[in-house]
């Protein structure tokens, strides 16, 4: 009987898991450090409102690939949710992503949609064919004014940098609407676990030929003598003791409040404003509308540097990082009994389907 071995309890190796112990017959080891599985889809009830917390910040889990949908819905029950963000610049709200609305409001105008779709063409920056950052990128899409509201402050306190520092990719996945549409997503499946994420991940990895072990490290003292295979989702850098010097990644921490009732009125809101230290404020009872709490609990997102021994986030991909990752690559590719899937082990940012459509084809 085969044995194989994984490393990490999230999406990738979770589905991995859950497809090997369904269609063959072997043993299975998932090991992850923390204390938890899911990864950095953990959720867990707050103690002090029993409010259903997503412990490392807000998932929303949207896709329009049908395969994914049908997969995940195996393990839960999805329940509909479109995620309406609003943010806030110089003490006014508007609606993210821009759309009419935003539009109409920040300019003070009443445009229609062929109006407001010709008035971003005249105020964005036509001298910049060929965008090569984000800040050009910006200021080509939807010109000065909205750019400097709504993406500079966020953007920098989000990376840490000067948006101009920033590759030009990472704006191309934020929409603009000639409607009055709201929803932050454009996928066609949208949906928050009815019994929270944590939940999947018990149903997923629940065959008798799985055994779970936490708060165990992968390291070169690992035996891996006994397993046929080892799926590996951790930091790549971190695979090969940081050889060529470590990844740089964004990471965030939280500053937990309660109240009573309603605090914000709303699951998310973002902070444009350079000055509030916080990128956003999310509150959790709304992502569950279908529960009903008497107190709430929400979360200041703050946004920082990873450092050792922090949970990395958002992989920054600077020119440094993707010839770090060049090399580390070459490495892998010389291993013969090892897979490296995920966010982590591929150094790319990658949502929850996109994680489960990654595993789904490697397992195929």
């Amino acid at each position: 009987m085969k044995k194989y071995l994984i490393v990490g309890a999230g999406f990738s190796g979770a589905v991995v898991a859950e497809r090997l112990a369904a269609k063959e017959d072997c043993k299975i080891m998932v090991i992850d450090e923390r204390k938890h599985i899911g990864g950095n889809c953990y959720s867990e009830r707050d103690k002090n409102t029993d409010v259903m917390v997503h412990a490392y910040g807000p998932h929303i889990f949207n896709t329009s690939n049908k395969e994914v949908w049908d997969y995940i819905n195996q393990f839960c029950e999805m329940i509909p949710f479109i995620n309406r963000v609003k943010t806030i610049y110089k003490d006014q709200v508007y609606s993210m992503p821009i759309n009419l609305h935003t539009i109409n409001q920040f300019f003070q105008k009443r445009l229609s949609p062929k109006e407001a779709e010709e008035f971003i063409r005249e105020i964005s920056n036509k001298d910049i064919e060929n965008p090569q950052n984000f800040e050009e990128q910006a200021m080509k899409f939807i010109g000065k004014d909205l750019y400097k509201a709504f993406f500079y402050g966020y953007t920098k306190k989000q990376w840490g940098c000067e948006p101009s520092e920033l590759p030009a990719s990472i704006l191309k996945r934020l929409p603009v609407r000639f409607n009055y549409d709201d929803n932050y997503y454009s996928n066609i499946y949208q949906g928050i676990p009815k019994d929270g994420y944590t939940a999947i991940f018990e149903k997923m990895l629940s065959h008798p030929n799985i055994e779970i072990r936490l708060n165990t490290r992968f390291d070169s003292g690992f035996d891996i003598d006994k397993y046929s295979h080892i799926y590996y989702t951790g930091p790549i850098d971190a695979f090969f003791n940081f050889k060529y010097g470590r990844l740089s990644y964004r990471t965030v921490y939280f500053e937990r409040g309660e109240d009573l009732g309603d605090y914000q009125g709303n699951a998310v809101i973002n902070y444009a404003d350079a000055k509030t230290p916080y990128t956003r404020i999310h509150e959790h009872k709304h992502f569950t509308p279908w529960e009903k709490h008497e107190k709430t609990v929400f979360f200041k997102e703050y946004s920082k540097e990873t450092n050792e021994g922090e949970d990395p986030y958002y992989p920054k991909r600077l020119k440094d990082d993707m010839c770090k990752l060049e090399k580390y690559q070459k490495n892998v590719y010389k291993l013969t009994n090892f897979t490296f899937l995920g966010r982590l082990a591929t150094y790319r940012y990658l949502n929850m389907d996109q994680v489960i459509e990654e595993a789904l084809k490697l397992f195929d």
